[in-house]
């Protein structure tokens, strides 16, 4: 990221808290991650039995599913942190990438509004660093 782009998000996270803070002073506490250890990450095979090849046998794939799931978690803003954090660790073992993920919630911006893209983007964020974390304890 840019040095501008990155002071620009800094600023929409900011505000976007603030946002939060006045619209309701518990979220400031509220801790969505701590639902993560309740909800594992399924397995790539496992995704695509249940929403590839069940739901649509001749449709859209388990990463286009999830990607669309995503897009609509994240236009309902922050009172999905759990299951959006859930659906990119699930979109990416279905094969999607970070660039995929943030194109995803890139477009809602339009329709979920800046606030909810800004969070999804945040909750991103800590995904792909928790995966790179992983990797590197994978790789020692």
């Amino acid at each position: 990221m840019t040095q501008d782009f990155t002071k620009l998000f800094q600023t929409m996270m900011e505000q976007g808290a603030e946002m939060a803070r006045r619209f309701n002073p518990a979220l400031e506490s509220f801790n969505p991650a701590a639902f993560d250890s309740y909800f594992p990450t399924m397995s790539r095979d496992m995704m695509e039995m249940w929403f590839g090849n069940t739901f649509n046998r001749d449709g859209l794939d388990a990463k286009t599913r999830l990607l669309l799931t995503l897009a609509a978690l994240t236009a309902m803003g922050a009172q999905a942190d759990g299951q959006i954090r859930l659906t990119i660790r699930h979109a990416m073992e279905a094969g999607a990438t970070q660039r995929e993920v943030a194109e995803t919630i890139f477009q809602m911006s339009m329709f979920g509004g800046v606030p909810a893209m800004s969070r999804a983007f945040e909750i991103a964020k800590a995904v792909f660093a928790e995966q790179a974390e992983e990797s590197a304890g994978d790789d020692a």
